[in-house]
């Protein structure tokens, strides 16, 4: 079904508008919140899914965070020249490189979790569960293929 057509479509009313400005106000909200940790909320991402165990390497980390592979090499960057991570070449196969949260790296994502929930909740105030749980849904139906 198509919900948009050229005699509907107005950019300003647009869902693409509306995810974008959502998104960055999320973005400037979290980066205000870990400012005392020097980190950004892309750069919180990558912390967190190294620490979870979720992704270890550069290729995997930009699938899970859907940011390409030329910035996801800026920010892997800066994590290093901030001693949060390190990079080491596989054994197995020289042309992966596998990534490890540094013991400052470790300590900077244990605090992650006393934060990004206050910026979340903040934002979801005025839901209720239900329609959290709604969001979450749709937003995971959006995302889909």
């Amino acid at each position: 079904m198509n919900h948009y057509t050229k005699d509907n479509f107005r950019a300003e009313e647009s869902i693409g508008l509306a995810l974008t400005k959502a998104r960055n106000i999320l973005v400037a909200e979290m980066d205000n919140a870990l400012k005392d940790l020097d980190i950004s909320s892309q750069q919180m991402g990558v912390l967190l899914s190294l620490n979870g165990g979720v992704a270890s390497t550069p290729f995997e980390l930009s699938k899970l965070l859907g940011v390409d592979t030329g910035l996801m090499t800026r920010l892997l960057d800066k994590l290093e020249d901030k001693g949060l991570l390190e990079r080491s070449r596989s054994l197995e196969d020289r042309r992966v490189v596998n990534l490890t949260l540094t013991k400052k790296g470790k300590q900077v994502a244990a605090q992650l979790p006393e934060i990004a929930p206050g910026v979340l909740n903040g934002r979801l105030k005025h839901f209720t569960k239900q329609e959290f749980i709604e969001l979450g849904r749709l937003l995971n139906k959006f995302l889909e293929d």
